[in-house]
């Protein structure tokens, strides 16, 4: 029974709201008492019951201090300016004729019903059927008292018996399913941990397949179009400086995505920057236009996954498109970064492409999707291929998180 709180404040509010609906119980019976008294003086003018009705306000007053502040005084007070305004209550009533008494024992019922459900501070199942018992014992002694006072015979009232069992129940009922909820929360904190630990696990082999392609695949592209001879000392360490990477396992620490926060904002510093220019460098000419800056409202993760996405895409254009030009325009707005490549080469339909390709599957869509983003792709053959990339802005995601 938490209610979508945290554990520690789940019991607190539930009993809380528990007591405050005794209490309007409280108030509408005291209310009902109060206008079945103004209709029997309304059609009785020759009888005195505005003595009754003047006993049931300081009661109701009471009753509203014991709801705004349930502690064991304003409960206390409850119980003793209840037990004088019944004897009073009751009193006005069997001083006047019999008829009246027998048709109006129902009224005296209601009176009794609120003091049982005095509610009392903040406690336990004990504490709860404790107060309720306090309630029904100054009920019945305070308007026994009226009643014999008045030379009435006193009758047993099944009402207020009643309304003290299903009370003093709910209450056991209450505190047993909270015992049961406290049982099962160590099963509800380990499924979500489980489930947190299996999205970890994706993520990282969604991270490792897509590394592991974009870097075996570029440096094949790199060798595949450097001149006849050894390695340019510049390629060379890139290659090694990935390889150590994968034997090392540095990809699983996200020490390598985070950048300081003044050289963030450098367009230069940013992952669509290296991806760009790692790409010039296996012989791909590359015209970047746009907003360029706006990658500076990325966050380190999502700047790191936008380059190595724009990577694969101009990797691919290289290798496939039959052309060595492409283009990256940028477009920024408040709440995403949109990257756009585009190419003018032989195009391709992606339903048609082999299950083997992997490049735009994973390394682009999966990986952008990992991020809250989204990819889509315009080709045709022939003509070239445009893909759109677009990636929440990190004021964005902070929002995001905040609205849920």
């Amino acid at each position: 029974m938490s209610l979508g709180l945290p554990s520690h404040l789940a019991p607190q509010a539930v009993s809380r709201w528990f007591v405050r609906g005794l209490h309007a119980i409280a108030f509408t019976t005291l209310s009902g008492a109060l206008l079945i008294t103004v209709a029997f003086q309304a059609a009785n003018p020759q009888l005195v019951l505005w003595p009754a009705m003047i006993a049931l306000l300081p009661m109701l007053a009471a009753l509203w201090f014991a709801d705004r502040t349930p502690t064991v005084f304003y409960s206390t007070a409850y119980l003793v300016v209840g037990a004088v305004c019944s004897f009073w209550f009751t009193a006005t009533f069997y001083s006047q004729s019999v008829l009246l008494v027998a048709s109006d024992a129902f009224s005296v019922a209601l009176i009794k019903v609120a003091l049982v459900m005095v509610g009392g501070p903040r406690g336990g199942v004990i504490k709860r059927v404790g107060w309720c018992v306090a309630g029904y014992i100054t009920a019945e002694a305070s308007v026994d008292a009226a009643v014999l006072l008045t030379g009435h015979t006193v009758e047993f009232d099944i009402t207020t018996l009643l309304a003290f069992v299903v009370t003093t129940v709910v209450f056991v009922l209450n505190d047993r399913s909270r015992r049961l909820a406290r049982r099962s929360q160590p099963l509800l904190h380990r499924a979500a941990r489980d489930e947190e630990l299996a999205a970890m696990r994706h993520r990282i082999e969604v991270k490792a397949a897509a590394l592991m392609h974009d870097t075996v695949l570029s440096h094949l592209a790199a060798i595949a179009n450097a001149a006849d001879g050894p390695l340019h000392p510049a390629l060379r360490a890139q290659v090694e400086r990935d390889l150590e990477v994968l034997v090392g396992e540095e990809w699983l620490s996200d020490e390598l995505l985070i950048a300081d926060t003044d050289t963030q904002r450098d367009w230069r510093q940013s992952g669509l920057f290296a991806a760009i220019q790692e790409t010039r460098a296996i012989g791909l000419e590359i015209a970047s236009t746009g907003d360029l800056s706006a990658v500076a409202r990325l966050d380190h993760e999502t700047s790191y996954a936008l380059g190595l996405a724009v990577k694969q895409c101009l990797v691919n254009v290289l290798r496939h498109a039959d052309t060595n030009e492409a283009e990256v325009a940028v477009y920024g707005s408040e709440r995403e970064i949109s990257v756009m490549v585009i190419d003018t080469g032989r195009g391709f339909t992606e339903t048609e492409t082999s299950p083997d390709r992997l490049g735009l599957r994973q390394s682009v869509r999966r990986r952008i999707e990992s991020v809250g983003g989204a990819v889509q792709v315009w080709s045709t053959p022939g003509r070239g291929t445009s893909i759109m990339i677009r990636v929440p802005a990190a004021q964005a995601q902070t929002n995001a998180r905040g609205t849920a």
